[in-house]
C-alpha cells in the first residue's frame, strides 16, 4: 500500500500578540530570507511549549513541534487530542491554507478540506453557485461538477434553498452543503475538522456512513478531527494522539483512544484519608476491568469501584453507595454490610445500562439509616463516552433509577 501523506519534520511557530517583526526594515529583511533565499525566518525564537492552561514565557509559540508520520493509502485516521493541541493547526498545514514553519508535507492527490463552517463559500453566491466554485477550486471542470450536481444537492438535503444566496443558510446548512461538496467531488484525500458538530442527529450519522464509503468503497484517505469518541471508533481504522503541539501516540483508534482517555486523567479518580475516625472510609477508587485507574469509560465498558473502610466500633455498619448524575440525581443505590475491622470493597456495574454523560460517586457510613459517621458526597467521578449504542434504564423507585446492574463483593 502506497503513502498517501507524509509529514516530515513538522513544526508551526506562531508569534503572540504583534503579528510584525516591529520595523520595516526587519519585515523586508525576512520576507527577502524566506521568499527568495528560502531560509529560515531570520526572526525566529524558540518558542514556548503550546500549553493552552499556562501563561506564556515567550512572545513565540510551538502551535506544532517536530510531526513526524505517515498515513497510507485508504486509512481513516483519527487526529485527537484536547482543545489547543494542534488538530486543526495540523489540517490547515496538509491543507496549505496556511505554511509550515520548519518540516515538509507530501500529499499525493488531491485534497478536499472542509476546514471550518462556510469555508470557500461566497456569502452573496448561492448554493448552486457556490458549488461550482469550490468544485473549480478542488480543480474540478464544470462538466465534472454537473454530472454530481444533483447527487450533491440531494446529500445536502438544501433542494429547497439551493438557488438562495448562502448568507441566509444557517450555520448547519452551511455544513451540510460544504460537506457535500468536499465529500462528492473525488478527492483523494478528504479532510474533515470537527464541524460535522454543528450539524443535527441525522446528518451527522449521514456524513459518517459518506466518510466509511468513501474510504472503504472507493480506497480514499481521510483524516477526521473529532472530540466525539464514538465517531473516531466507528469511523477511524487508525488514530493519531496529539498533546501540546506534539505527537503523543501513534496506533490503532482503539489504542489511540485508550491512550488520550488515560492521557490526563482527572485527580477526582481517588480519595484516600489517613484514618482519623473509628468509623470511616479511607479510600475510593474508579478503575476499569484491568484494575487500572481512569476517569473515562465507553458506554459498553464496565467500571469498578474500590472503597476501603475503617470500623474499629462494635456497632453494625452499614454502607451506602450511590450514583449521581450531573443534576444530582441517584440513580442507583447500593448497600452492603461494613464488618469491624479494616476491609476492601469492590463494586462493580454495567455502563451499558447507563446513558453518556458525567457521573459522580458518594459514600457514607452509618447504624442502618441511626446516625451518620461519614459522609461523602461527589468523592471521585467519572465520564461515559457514548459509542452508538442503545439504552434501556430500568426504574426502580426505592433505589434510584438504575438499580439491577451492580454486584458488590468484599475483597477481605
Amino acid at each position: 500500500m502506497s503513502t498517501a501523506i507524509e509529514f516530515n519534520n513538522i513544526s508551526k511557530l506562531y508569534r503572540l500578540g504583534l503579528v510584525s517583526s516591529g520595523t520595516l526594515s526587519n519585515d523586508l529583511k525576512r520576507w527577502w530570507t524566506m521568499n527568495i533565499l528560502h531560509k529560515e525566518d531570520p526572526f525566529m525564537k524558540v518558542g514556548s511549549i503550546n500549553d493552552r492552561s499556562k501563561a506564556a514565557d515567550s512572545e513565540y509559540v510551538w502551535a506544532l513541534k517536530d510531526i513526524d508520520f505517515k498515513v497510507e493509502q485508504g486509512d481513516v485516521v483519527g487526529i485527537i487530542g484536547k482543545n489547543g493541541a494542534g488538530k486543526s493547526t495540523l489540517l490547515k498545514l496538509l491543507s496549505r491554507v496556511t505554511g509550515p514553519t520548519t518540516g515538509a508535507i507530501k500529499a499525493r492527490g488531491r485534497i478536499g478540506a472542509l476546514l471550518e463552517v462556510g469555508t470557500g463559500f461566497h456569502s452573496e453566491l448561492t448554493g448552486r453557485e457556490n458549488i461550482y466554485m469550490n468544485g473549480s477550486i478542488l480543480g474540478m471542470t464544470k462538466t465534472e461538477i454537473t454530472r454530481k450536481l444533483d447527487e450533491i444537492i440531494g446529500f445536502s438535503g438544501c433542494e429547497r434553498y439551493i438557488d438562495t444566496p448562502v448568507k441566509r443558510y444557517s450555520s448547519g446548512m452551511m455544513v451540510r452543503l460544504g460537506f457535500a461538496v468536499a465529500a462528492h467531488l473525488d478527492p483523494e484525500i478528504l479532510v474533515v475538522d470537527e464541524v460535522l458538530a454543528v450539524g443535527d442527529a441525522e446528518f451527522q450519522k449521514k456524513a459518517i456512513g459518506k466518510m466509511q464509503d468513501v474510504s472503504k468503497g472507493e480506497g480514499r484517505t481521510v483524516l477526521f478531527v473529532s472530540h466525539n469518541m464514538g465517531s473516531i471508533a466507528r469511523l477511524c481504522t487508525k488514530g493519531v494522539v496529539l498533546n501540546k503541539g506534539s505527537v503523543a501516540f501513534q496506533g490503532t483508534q482503539t489504542q489511540a483512544i485508550d491512550y488520550y482517555l488515560n492521557l490526563d486523567y482527572k485527580k477526582s479518580v481517588v480519595y484516600e484519608a489517613t484514618v482519623s475516625k473509628p468509623i470511616q472510609v479511607c479510600c475510593a477508587k474508579v478503575l476499569n476491568n484491568e484494575g487500572k485507574l481512569t476517569s473515562q469509560f465507553f458506554t459498553t465498558h464496565k467500571v469498578e469501584i474500590a472503597i476501603s473502610t475503617h470500623n474499629s466500633s462494635n456497632k453494625d455498619i452499614r454502607g451506602n453507595f450511590a450514583i449521581v448524575n450531573s443534576i444530582d440525581q441517584e440513580i442507583m443505590v447500593e448497600r452492603f454490610d461494613v464488618p469491624k475491622g479494616d476491609h476492601d470493597f469492590l463494586i462493580c456495574f454495567d455502563a451499558s445500562k447507563m446513558l453518556p454523560g458525567v457521573y459522580s460517586i458518594s459514600l457514607a457510613l452509618d447504624t442502618y439509616g441511626v446516625a451518620v459517621y461519614d459522609l461523602l458526597d461527589h468523592v471521585v467521578t467519572f465520564d461515559l463516552i457514548d459509542i452508538g449504542e442503545k439504552y434501556s434504564i430500568s426504574r426502580d423507585t426505592n433505589n434510584g433509577i438504575v438499580s439491577s446492574f451492580v454486584k458488590t463483593e468484599m475483597l477481605r
